[in-house]
């Protein structure tokens, strides 16, 4: 294919606060291999107070970037949308996080593929973790359930971390087989306080050098059995309530981890990153159709988009790309994974995993999507259980803790009322939207997408 029958491409990348990130967001773009007659980049600056537009718009470099600035913070789906809807001829828009950068070829792995069938909407790209990590694998046979009224499984707690006999607290990253559960406040001579669950796995951020040895500290409330792996080595032991140092050889080389392949449809409606922090060993190497995409690195479709509609901004952020990857699976659309397409992701740089707004806008928009486009007995028995969640907390708070002479949770409370309050003052919307002309596929026949995302304990 020569340069002029090559497609236009138009990028939006959004700027709030990313400082630095989003400059070397944009200069990854403007070393991608596609035509610069054929790529239109678009940076939407979202109400941000860093010096962005002004570095990006007095430099030379940049003056092909686009900037918009509607001087407020329209979120991700507003600023998006708003990026999308400049006119122009471009045939396909891609997304990309202004805390990632690319790989030059990025767009000649991806463009083939959706240009390969008139159904594929969207594109994905394989997204890895911008840093590289050191790390070992728990192995707890027999986590269980200790403390009354804990939820999850508790193996082994750790209380500290040495890389080659040096503290590395400030390089550490937890995979979700690590949760904060009770008790979370440090005891005398704790660092830090993790409890892993059946099996979990520990990283370190990369500083370049090669490390042999990583160290933890564990205990547990009852005795333990566990097993500790690195790719080079295997410990195995018992520990108990005095906390004891345990060693693992590690390989001098560090290795990449995943952030998204394609998203997911969990078992119970929940949207989530396909291979999300699995070490990359070449699982992930041929393309595959996906239930949906990430808006982080995604090359959408234009004419996807004129037929499904741009994101429903009343989400904000969080949920607005899984929402219209199923409006478009309603639709008889397709989403292809293309591991060609790399890209590095600095993750939740703008929000943070586990903030405030973090939680509350992941947990209302989900309820939002499900009443939106689910099967009528997920939506309605996820919504329900919403409202009971609420006041059941509630009731534990202010009713029964004081009993026990404890004091209630009261953010936990909060958190739980703003969450429900802000769904059912949306829902009569949502439930209007249900019933949009153009779907085509049965709302039971897009469950066949549903995976399990942990084995039951």
């Amino acid at each position: 294919m020569s340069t002029a029958d090559l497609p236009i491409v138009r990028v939006v990348v959004l700027n709030f606060d990313g400082g630095d990130m989003t400059l070397e967001c944009l200069d990854s773009l403007l070393a991608t291999d596609w035509p610069s007659d054929r790529l239109d980049i678009v940076m939407v600056d979202n109400g941000s107070l860093d010096d962005v537009v002004g570095r990006v718009t007095s430099d030379e470099r940049y003056r092909s970037v686009q900037v918009l600035e509607p001087l407020a913070n329209l979120g991700f789906a507003g600023g998006c949308n708003l990026g999308i809807g400049v006119a122009g001829d471009h045939e396909y828009v891609a997304l990309l996080n202004n805390d990632a950068t690319v790989d030059p070829g990025w767009l000649r792995a991806m463009v083939p593929v959706a240009e390969s069938d008139e159904r594929i909407g969207a594109v994905a790209a394989k997204m890895l973790f911008a840093d590289r990590f050191h790390g070992i694998e728990f192995d707890v046979p027999d986590a269980s359930h200790i403390l009354k009224g804990e939820p999850r499984l508790l193996g082994v707690r750790v209380s500290g971390v040495r890389l080659d006999g040096e503290r590395v607290d400030d390089r550490l990253a937890f995979d979700e087989g690590f949760h904060g559960a009770e008790p979370p406040a440090l005891k005398d001579g704790e660092e830090i306080a993790r409890w892993s669950s059946a099996v979990a796995a520990l990283r370190i951020a990369s500083d370049g050098t090669a490390p042999s040895t990583i160290s933890v500290r564990l205990s547990c409330l009852e005795p333990r059995d566990f097993t500790l792996r690195s790719s080079i080595d295997e410990v195995t032991g018992t520990v108990g309530r005095d906390p004891e140092w345990f060693d693992v050889r590690l390989p001098p080389e560090p290795f990449d981890v995943i952030n998204n392949v394609g998203s997911n449809l969990f078992a119970g409606g929940f949207g989530g990153d396909r291979g999300f922090l699995e070490v990359d060993e070449g699982q992930y190497d041929e393309p595959a159709d996906v239930f949906a995409w990430c808006g982080g690195a995604v090359l959408l479709k234009r004419r996807y988009l004129d037929e499904v509609g741009t994101f429903d901004e009343r989400f904000f952020l969080y949920y607005e790309d899984t929402d219209l990857s199923w409006r478009g699976q309603l639709r008889g659309w397709r989403y292809v994974y293309e591991p060609g397409a790399l890209v590095r992701h600095h993750h939740a740089q703008s929000s943070g995993v586990g903030s405030p707004l973090f939680r509350f806008a992941t947990e209302r928009n989900r309820l939002l999507m499900l009443a939106k486009n689910a099967p009528a007995k997920l939506a309605w028995r996820s919504g329900l259980g919403e409202v009971r969640r609420a006041v059941t907390t509630t009731i534990r708070h202010y009713v029964l803790r004081p009993l026990t002479l404890r004091l209630p949770a009261r953010p936990e409370v909060a958190h739980r009322w703003k969450v429900c309050s802000g769904y059912l003052r949306l829902l009569p919307a949502m439930l209007r939207d249900r019933w949009t002309p153009g779907r085509i596929v049965g709302r039971n026949e897009v469950m066949k997408w549903e995976v399990v995302k942990w084995p039951q304990a």
